[in-house]
């Protein structure tokens, strides 16, 4: 039993130090999502996003930002996993349950 404990006790921490690695990460990369405009025939791109109740838009220019487009598809990449990995801590402090020596 106590080989099993073991094993959940390293599992949960692995996840632990997963989690937070992901969400420094998150903190690094631009929140919201790219909206481009089109006036008087020519497109403008704009980074849209949301400050407290408010939606904010910032101008970027007139060039496509895809270096910022990637770094916002890379976000919701680690959001998917922060989900995943917090399920996982949930799973292994249930299997944990009561402390039983």
């Amino acid at each position: 039993m106590k080989v099993l404990k073991g094993i959940l006790s390293e599992s949960k921490q692995y996840y632990l130090d997963s989690k937070k690695k992901i969400e420094d990460k998150l903190l690094q990369l631009p929140k919201g999502s790219i909206k481009e405009r089109e006036i008087g025939g020519k497109i403008y791109y704009y980074l849209q996003q949301r400050i407290g109740s408010k939606i904010s838009h910032r101008y970027l220019g007139k060039k496509r930002p895809d270096d910022i487009i990637e770094k916002i598809k890379e976000r919701k990449m680690l959001k998917d996993q922060l989900k995943k990995v917090t399920d996982a801590i949930k799973i292994l402090r249930r299997a944990e349950g009561r402390k039983h020596d």
